[in-house]
């Protein structure tokens, strides 16, 4: 299982190189972001609730959703261990070198107290922004929401990240549309490491079409809301190993609670 994030020897080197190779881990639970497999470039206009998640040099390493002015709701994994006056979001940004649209800091992460690493449960955060951002939020969905997951739903996924595995990151937004999977599907692919309550699968049975690594924290779209947060996979893409997220209905009243505050 790896996440969907670059990983840590890749975002240090973003600071001191021009180009940066996307970092994967093996097929274990373990944090790491991913751009989209099979999709289309798009823009930011497109999709204006969808933000770049930065360090202060601007270096995008993670995905987010503007789900109010001044909250982006983001992987857990993408926010673990780091402070707030380190990172910032960029919205309305179509290319990942651009310099248009807008720069916020944040002013303070919370990540779900009972996140876990090891398996990425309950791996979910809300960044909290120093001033409102001027673009579209996307509506999330509500603890009675399940019926969204309904296997062969069409989702909508969009970011940065690789366009193979091991690839490099996508300068321009992208975007592609996935199927969800069952939950028995789901577990069929990823045995215990797959977490029915806190998880949702989506991707095509013989693959080709997936989030990966600079995609992590980004969104699935069902029924026009936010309902789960691009966070892990066994590689990109592969046939039989749908991507996973976090399962958004099960958090709805945590995030409920840091939204309103």
């Amino acid at each position: 299982m790896s996440s969907r994030r670059p990983g840590a020897a890749a975002v240090a080197a973003a600071a001191t190189v021009a180009t940066v190779a996307a970092v994967l881990t093996a097929p274990t639970a373990s944090a790491a972001p991913q751009p989209i497999v099979g999709g289309t470039t798009t823009t930011a206009a497109a999709y204006p609730y969808v933000m770049q998640v930065t360090d202060t040099t601007g270096y995008q390493y993670c995905g987010g959703t503007l789900v109010t002015p001044t909250k982006v709701v983001t992987a857990a994994h993408c926010m673990e261990g780091e402070d707030a006056e380190d990172v910032q979001v960029v919205g309305g940004r179509t290319y990942r070198n651009g310099t248009d649209g807008t720069a916020v800091d944040a002013a303070d992460i919370w990540v779900h107290p009972d996140y876990d690493g090891d398996t990425l449960t309950d791996d979910v955060a809300v960044i909290t922004l120093a001033e409102e951002m001027p673009y579209q939020t996307l509506p999330y969905v509500g603890a009675s929401d399940t019926d969204v997951y309904a296997p062969g739903s069409s989702a909508r996924i969009v970011g940065w990240g690789t366009t193979r595995e091991n690839g490099p990151s996508s300068n321009q937004l992208r975007t592609a549309e996935v199927p969800t999977v069952s939950d028995a599907d789901c577990a069929d692919s990823y045995d215990a490491d797959f977490v029915s309550s806190a998880m949702v699968c989506a991707g095509y049975p013989l693959g080709g079409v997936d989030t990966c690594q600079g995609d992590s924290g980004g969104p699935l779209v069902l029924d026009g809301r936010l309902a789960g947060v691009v966070s892990w996979g066994n590689g990109c893409a592969r046939a039989g190993y749908p991507g996973v997220y976090t399962r958004l209905t099960s958090y709805a009243d945590e995030l409920a609670t840091q939204l309103d505050s």
